[in-house]
């Protein structure tokens, strides 16, 4: 009997030595060097990461997207095939939305953004990558238009206050009449729309429109129930321009209408378009046709 016991004890011993020295299957992923910036200047050796993965540059470049140009060096994908902070199956990374936004006000974060896309799951996660990403790159780029490049959370003008309250609502404005101002990324206003958000998301806004300037994730959510849900002076929401092809001027129209497409105000369309094409090089993919309204 001792012997036995002895000969299973050895024989368990040399299962889990077996156990221990075997090596490991899979590597873990390479970490992400930072984001490749197409304004920055890189020397031969110089590290980037795109697209999921990371570039090694072979000489100096500037302007020059890894991949499309034989310059850069692929190392192989990094961070699980992702940059590093950036929620499975979202395609902006933290350090893509850093660049987008070097100089954004604090309250604006990333991890307020990403809480918020639970509200809509469909948004930027619709269609082809290429959609994803352009979906993703046209609701920045307006927002990033309207708030001044994420530095503005309220509405400048402040004698415009009072003039949100649509009294003809039969709830009112029991905030007061001059706190349905603009704020967020979309800069929501009036009663009427912070009573249709709120009920959207099961927040209470018409009665507590203040959580938009307090709370990072109730800001991002309105933005993102406009941009999923309302047409605004548009014939179809945000959303919809981008996943079913008409592309990028049509969310223009849909956020701002006649006050800037049809020649209303082609300096500002433009430079929505410009930022538009800026962050979807950021992200690696084409901006599509229709970007003007």
């Amino acid at each position: 009997m001792f012997k036995r016991v002895m000969s299973l004890i050895a024989a368990l011993g040399a299962v889990i030595a077996t156990l221990v020295i075997l090596p490991a299957t899979t590597a873990a992923a390479a970490a992400c060097a930072p984001a490749w910036n197409a304004s920055a200047v890189y020397w031969g050796g110089g590290s980037a990461s795109y697209n999921g993965h990371n570039w090694t540059a072979k000489w100096w470049t500037q302007n020059e997207r890894p991949g499309t140009v034989d310059v850069w060096a692929d190392q192989g994908t990094c961070g699980g095939g992702t940059d590093p902070g950036q929620p499975s199956g979202f395609v902006v990374s933290e350090a893509q939305f850093n660049q987008m936004f070097p100089g954004r006000n604090s309250f604006y974060t990333y991890s307020g953004l990403t809480a918020a896309l639970s509200a809509y799951p469909g948004f930027a996660n619709s269609g082809s990558d290429t959609v994803k990403k352009q979906e993703a790159a046209a609701f920045l780029a307006n927002v990033s238009h309207e708030t001044g490049g994420l530095v503005h959370i309220v509405e400048q003008n402040t004698a415009n206050y009072p003039h949100y309250c649509d009294t003809s609502q039969s709830y009112g404005c029991p905030a007061g009449q001059a706190a349905y101002y603009g704020r967020g990324p979309i800069q929501l206003s009036w009663n009427f729309n912070y009573k249709a958000a709120g009920d959207a998301l099961g927040i209470d806004l018409l009665g507590n429109p203040w959580q938009v300037e307090q709370n990072a994730s109730v800001a991002w959510k309105t933005g993102l129930w406009y941009w999923n849900t309302q047409s605004g002076p548009g014939t179809m929401t945000p959303h919809n321009a981008i996943v079913n092809g008409a592309g990028f001027g049509e969310t223009i129209r849909s956020i701002n209408g006649s006050i800037e497409c049809n020649g209303g105000n082609p300096a500002q369309v433009q430079s929505r378009i410009d930022k538009y094409r800026a962050f979807t090089q950021i992200l690696g993919t084409t901006p599509g046709s229709n970007l003007s309204c």
